[in-house]
């Protein structure tokens, strides 16, 4: 039998990083000298997680002017996708780790400028949010990402992807997509369960997610002292202002992030 040569085209170096179960690949296009565009055709298999190395989605970390750095997003589908919190807060300590930031960044994303801080945990500052709305018992959001939020009596109990899924395809949102979050709040703890467009399953945590739980828990009794909110993948926190019944600014996202390995994928 004859061999056949196997011929390298690209040899992209990454680093895998996860915030709270929500785990990510990084591809340095200042360090090395890829386009974006030629990688984004094999994003969706290098996100597989049976025949890639798995992820939830694909970061890339570039230069930009007037800041320290840009973030692109692609989901695990392989398109870009809109601003991802827990991805952002693994880009900030990625660039830490790397030594383009010290403990504090600036840097831009699809959904415009973020704050970041490195203290023992990473911190993200989302986007202002200006308008909530009601669908029935649920509050609807964009928080960086367009999000559904529902509170549920107890969240363990649920099909996250057979509901998530019926929701995120219904006629209302079925052509732009929407992440659903199902919610519970017991025990001085807001626990939240994610289904998240362009995965198109429950992922152990979501940034955004989180963030538009903590603004709907806000809306549903009237305060912005926020409790500690429960993922899958572990415990994060938001802090945020109220400016008026449908704004908010000032709002934080705070939790680890952790680098789980790096490695070469061949192309």
């Amino acid at each position: 039998m004859k061999l056949i040569d196997f011929v390298i085209i690209m040899n992209v170096e990454f680093e895998k990083y996860h915030g709270t179960g929500n785990d990510f690949i990084i591809i340095d296009l200042i360090k090395y000298d890829f386009k974006v565009e030629t990688l984004q055709k094999y994003f969706e298999n290098m996100a597989s997680r049976r025949f890639g190395i798995g992820a939830d989605g694909i970061i890339c970390i570039q230069k930009t002017d007037g800041y320290d750095f840009k973030m692109l997003y692609y989901n695990a589908d392989g398109n870009e996708s809109s601003m991802c919190g827990n991805g952002g807060r693994c880009i900030i300590k990625y660039a830490h780790d790397n030594g383009y930031i010290d403990n504090k960044c600036e840097f831009l994303a699809i959904d415009g400028p973020h704050e970041g801080r490195i203290e023992q945990l990473i911190s993200l500052k989302m986007s202002n949010v200006n308008h909530i709305k009601k669908d029935d018992d649920a509050f609807v959001m964009n928080t960086g990402s367009p999000h559904y939020v529902i509170f549920k009596e107890e969240v363990d109990k649920i099909d996250v992807k057979k509901e998530g899924q019926s929701i995120r395809n219904n006629t209302k949102y079925k052509l732009e997509g929407i992440n659903v979050n199902f919610v519970a709040f017991n025990d001085q703890v807001l626990k939240v369960r994610t289904y998240e467009r362009g995965v198109e399953d429950e992922t152990f945590s979501c940034g955004t997610g989180v963030t538009a739980a903590a603004i709907s828990y806000s809306q549903k009794f009237n305060t912005i002292e926020i409790p500690l909110i429960e993922t899958l993948g572990g415990p994060l926190k938001i802090r945020l202002n109220r400016i008026n019944a449908n704004q908010y600014e000032d709002i934080w996202l705070e939790g680890p992030a952790v680098k789980t390995f790096e490695g070469n994928y061949i192309i």
